[in-house]
């Protein structure tokens, strides 16, 4: 809203005008706003730590306003502004005309000249002459714990020379009115006539010849603040920020950061970074080249580096006591790493721990694109495609908005979409972050979105699958439920999850649980690794050139083929441990059938075809025998998840362990591929899911450390019924006194034989006698579905309470 106040009076005293970052705080935001404050704050206190911020200066708040009375400005904007607000003008001729007062002003002597010399004394110290600077807006209401101006001014890299500067500085004024910040501070309801503008001079990075980009001290989706998100292209980072191209991203593990000979990197994922931004000549200062194809196929960072970047955003966290927004960039020159900027992140940081939505999506149509979800929601909506900033005034409000990608100059009409989806960008693009703020569900990075989809069409809108963002053909049945995990009861019995997709593991952070009890390794063969492993250890028996050019485009830049599997399935697993971290994860060894096998790349050649794969060539029987070398790529997967990236909470898990000889003959190929049980803490647990694991329960205890009862394949074995037959699926009940009787006598040995003994399945939920069932049977832990846990866990909470009644009665009795 505009003022009629007095602005602050011009001043010639230049430590009034100038103010070098080493002599700023994080306190001086009215002074230089929260960007410059920012950085100011990092170089005082964080330098000690070896966080590395390049040097630099900035204008006051006190200069800005100098600016304006020299050009008799303050009057002129204000009444634009009413213009405006009463309606008698529109935005965009209101931002023109306010941008031109500032545009056409001149320097007063006085800030030129603290400028000028502030440049200069930069300059002499970095020993360059005209030295390239970075010149960027920082308003003195931006960056609040509640509110982002990000995107909302402008920025201009690669200033070179006095004139340059002083232009630079000029157009950073102007930018405090472009129609996105006077929409945006309208909104937040800040008084346009009371916001200064400060510039940050900084030098300039030369990360034109190497990378760039941006972190957050938190997942940006799940909000689980034991993530660092951290996202990367080659060039200049304003094709991040803008969402401009699809960068690499890399998750580390905040709470192993600090331990010693570990990597803790759980994520890293190849960007397509089609283009580049790097140094340019005349007023543009920069352009856009395209990558080459090997930079496109080579991640920007080294693993120590990934590192080193994780670790200064935990101290960055840690220093400002909130979730931080950061950008770093790469010096091409000398490769040091540098932080260029840090604000509070405001999406997260906002939100009640505890409680959060689950969304349930049925009757969907066919996938029509997939990218990169943001958020973790769900919505049906009418596609509106805009190709061009110029087509804005075509959107359709409450639409689903299509379009490449988004910069500061779209926020007013992604203010009024329903939903967002994007060709190009990443999860810390201009799109994702503001989609954040403003509470939107989107996809960014689809990489076809404007090709596939078009305006009028009926689609629906899912992140809530994970970090994976899907557009299905049609209006889709969407019902969500709020949980509160504050509510939940404390049980004796541990509640623990199955889960097998890492991508949406991070969703969950916040339940209760007591581990994982089942992680399913087949998920992540098939959908993040594809390739059978017998395909990668003897890739010389593929004949077929379809299948070795699919190999060959998946396992690009490694020399070693079976090395691909190795480390995408430690990165898959490890997504899996962190987040019951550090309670257990137990891990069960592939489990698939051969026709599912076959079914993977490559996977025809090695697999012979059964007639009833359910009960044929699986689990245990593999390990030993033609598949031993696939399995022991699983093992090395397993050790390189314990021992070089931390997660020493994995357990083993053998499925379908027939006999105690099997399970002798299977520790022996484990141990020839480095994991002994018992060495360095590690525990192999057997699915007890065969009649003769509970027959000689006792003589398997002696061979594993626990046992966890895989109830669907025991009841199949035990009643003798296929779990895939149709016509015998009403006899199919793990509530047959036959299968219970079967569990009773497996918790029994096993407890006797001092053995843990869990069960993972649904049964738990679907029938809460089931529940009470094995709580009276004296049950370790109970595995389940993520959307079974609430029920499960209250259940099993009811159970123990009926059990501990029961027994107090019978106490009383017997007294008596």
């Amino acid at each position: 809203m505009p003022s009629n106040e007095t602005h602050p009076k011009p001043s010639n005293d230049n430590d009034l005008l100038v103010r070098d970052f080493a002599d700023v705080k994080r306190s001086d935001v009215g002074v230089v706003g929260g960007k410059n404050a920012s950085l100011g704050e990092m170089i005082g206190a964080l330098k000690i730590e070896g966080v590395a911020v390049p040097p630099g200066f900035a204008t006051t708040a006190q200069c800005y306003w100098n600016f304006v009375t020299f050009n008799t400005i303050h009057e002129k904007l204000n009444n634009l502004i009413l213009d405006w607000q009463s309606g008698k003008t529109d935005l965009a001729e209101t931002g023109k005309c306010a941008r031109n007062l500032f545009l056409r002003g001149d320097w007063p002597n006085e800030a030129k000249d603290a400028i000028l010399t502030a440049y200069r004394r930069l300059s002499m110290t970095v020993g360059v002459e005209d030295l390239a600077v970075a010149v960027r807006s920082s308003a003195t209401a931006e960056d609040l714990p509640d509110s982002s101006f990000a995107g909302q001014q402008e920025t201009f890299l690669n200033v070179s020379g006095e004139l340059a500067l002083l232009n630079a500085c000029r157009r950073c004024y102007a930018s405090l009115f472009t129609d996105r910040a006077i929409s945006y501070r309208q909104t937040r309801g800040f008084d346009h006539m009371k916001v200064a503008l400060s510039v940050g001079i900084q030098h300039m990075v030369r990360s034109d010849l190497s990378g760039s980009g941006v972190m957050f001290s938190i997942d940006t989706e799940s909000g689980c603040d034991k993530i660092v998100l951290i996202n990367a292209a080659w060039g200049l980072g304003e094709n991040i920020v803008q969402g401009a191209v699809n960068p690499d991203e890399y998750q580390v593990f905040k709470p192993l950061l600090y331990h010693a000979g570990v990597v803790p990197i759980i994520e890293k994922r190849l960007g397509a970074k089609e283009k580049k931004m790097i140094y340019s000549t005349g007023d543009s200062y920069t352009r856009n080249v395209p990558t080459s194809k090997a930079e496109r196929s080579l991640f920007v960072l080294k693993d120590f580096e990934i590192l080193q970047l994780a670790r200064w955003a935990c101290l960055i966290e840690r220093h400002y006591g909130c979730p931080m927004d950061i950008e770093w960039a790469k010096d091409g020159i000398n490769d040091q790493l540098f932080i260029v900027q840090a604000r509070p992140e405001t999406v997260h940081s906002a939100r009640k721990v505890g409680t959060f939505k689950e969304y349930k999506i049925t009757a969907k149509g066919k996938t029509l694109t997939t990218g990169c979800s943001i958020g973790d929601a769900a919505i049906a909506g009418r596609v509106c495609m805009i190709e061009s900033p110029k087509d804005i005034g075509a959107f359709i409000e409450g639409s689903i908005l299509v379009t490449e990608t988004t910069d500061p100059d779209w926020v007013p009409i992604m203010a009024k979409a329903k939903a967002i989806v994007t060709d190009h960008g990443g999860r810390t693009s201009h799109a994702a972050i503001v989609s954040r703020e403003l509470g939107i569900t989107a996809i960014v990075g689809t990489g076809n979105a404007t090709y596939v989809l078009h305006s009028g069409q009926d689609v629906t809108i899912s992140c809530a699958e994970g970090e994976t963002g899907y557009v299905y053909e049609g209006i889709a049945n969407i019902v969500s439920k709020s949980i509160d995990v504050s509510k939940l009861p404390c049980t004796t019995t541990k509640v623990m999850l199955n889960l097998a997709d890492p991508s949406a593991a991070s969703r969950w952070w916040q339940l209760p649980c007591d581990g994982i009890g089942l992680a399913r390794m087949e998920f992540v063969v098939s959908n993040h690794i594809r390739i059978h492993p017998m395909a990668l250890v003897h890739n010389e028996l593929i004949t077929d050139k379809a299948v070795e050019r699919q190999i060959n485009t998946l396992t690009v830049g490694y020399k070693d083929k079976s090395q691909y599997f190795v480390d995408k399935l430690a990165l898959g697993l490890a997504r899996l441990c962190a987040l019951a971290y550090p309670k257990p994860a137990i891990i069960r060894l592939s489990d698939f059938k051969t026709n599912e096998y076959a079914n993977l790349i490559g996977g025809s050649h090695f697999e012979p075809k059964e007639e009833n794969p359910m009960i044929g060539w699986r689990g245990a029987s593999r390990y030993y025998s033609e598949y031993k070398d696939g399995f022991a790529l699983e093992c090395k997967a397993i050790k390189q998840l314990r021992k070089e990236m931390g997660f020493k909470n994995a357990v083993v898990m053998v499925p379908f362990c027939r006999t105690v000889g099997e399970a002798i003959k299977v520790q022996n190929e484990m141990m020839k591929n480095g994991l002994k049980r018992g060495e360095d803490g590690l525990e192999i647990y057997v699915m007890c899911e065969i009649p003769s694991n509970v027959i000689l329960a006792h003589e398997f205890a002696k061979h594993f450390d626990g046992f966890s009862i895989g109830s669907n394949d025991l009841t199949q074995l035990t009643l003798g019924i296929d779990r895939d037959s149709g016509e015998l699926a009403s006899m199919f009940s793990e509530q047959d006194e036959a299968v219970k009787w079967m569990i009773a006598k497996a918790i029994s040995r096993a407890r006797k034989a001092g053995r843990k003994i869990g069960l993972c399945g649904e049964a738990p939920s679907n029938d809460p006698t089931f529940a009470t069932f094995l709580v009276e049977c004296g049950i370790d832990s109970i595995s389940v579905s993520p959307s079974s846990f609430l029920a499960v866990k209250r259940n099993v909470a009811k159970a123990e309470e009926e059990s501990e009644h029961a027994f107090t009665t019978v106490s009383r009795t017997s007294s008596e």
